[in-house]
């Protein structure tokens, strides 16, 4: 077979040698964040708005999800929209937010980084680089974030197999940095009764594959509050190693992405639910102690 159609039809693990779980002779990698463990048998959980609209939204939100039990807090300072009109984030502005709201929590920040231009800014607060789904295989920003050496949330493109995937986390683990988190998001499909199809069979064959930690986010496959939930409960029963969220204070009036994202005073009642589906897989919440499935 030539390495061209063996690349196609995604055979052999060679093609993303360091992701791969041979590497690791079946081990999987457990990544300490801030104390937060992520893999193993401790799962996360990362929640938060989708985007820093204000200072009073964003410390609201990340004391109600660190309350809860929540591990890490996203939020979105750089928002890539679809439209060009659409809001695109408080930028630097929101990260000094995202700094504040770490200093008063505790929690370790997730945010994306959308262009180089922004890398050290971005660096200087994230605990973990989130590349979204339209830049998995922006190979440039996919190696510098391997040269940055923070702990990275790659997520699976609209459109790509996880062959694609792996291979884009293959960018980063290259550089020297061994600190990544694989995401399933959700891909697009024929089906148009919800904004994707959340791909939960991706779980396990990658966790077949790979020995890096596989995240699942309901929320922007979902793109409806109501499917958050039992989308969460299959990802955390199905194996995953951790969820990521969005959580508003009052999602009715959120500048982005009201529709799928949690109530913040309802968050608790879906970390517990959560918490129990985990359990079925053997699995704790980082932070927290056994409980019964």
């Amino acid at each position: 077979m030539s390495a061209i159609s063996e690349t196609v039809s995604g055979e052999g693990p060679e093609l993303y040698r360091l992701a791969s779980l041979q590497r690791t002779r079946g081990e999987h990698t457990v990544l300490d964040i801030g104390g937060r463990k992520v893999g193993g048998e401790s799962f996360a959980l990362i929640a938060g708005p989708c985007t820093v609209e204000s200072r009073e939204q964003t410390i609201e939100t990340a004391r109600a999800v660190r309350d809860a039990g929540a591990t890490m807090l996203r939020g979105g300072a750089y928002k890539p929209r679809t439209s060009p009109y659409a809001f695109q984030g408080l930028g630097q502005e929101g990260l000094r937010l995202l700094a504040e709201a770490k200093a008063q929590t505790g929690l370790p920040v997730v945010t994306e980084l959308i262009d180089l231009g922004d890398i050290e800014a971005v660096l200087e607060v994230a605990d973990v680089v989130q590349v979204g789904a339209r830049n998995m295989q922006n190979y440039p920003l996919l190696a510098e974030v391997g040269r940055a050496g923070k702990p990275v949330l790659l997520k699976r493109g609209l459109s790509s197999t996880l062959d694609e995937l792996l291979m884009a986390a293959e960018y980063i683990l290259k550089e020297g940095n061994g600190d990544v988190m694989l995401c399933e998001r959700g891909i697009r499909t024929f089906e148009s009764s919800y904004r994707f199809t959340l791909d939960l069979m991706a779980v396990p064959v990658l966790k077949e594959r790979s020995h890096l930690p596989v995240i699942v986010d309901p929320s922007h496959a979902a793109g409806r509050r109501d499917l958050v939930t039992p989308l969460s409960l299959a990802a955390a029963a199905v194996g995953a190693d951790g969820l990521i969220v969005e959580v508003h204070p009052d999602p009715d009036a959120a500048i982005c992405d009201g529709p799928q994202q949690l109530r913040a005073d309802e968050f608790a009642e879906y970390t517990q639910a959560v918490e129990r589906a985990a359990a079925l897989s053997g699995k704790v919440l980082a932070g927290r102690e056994p409980v019964l499935a």
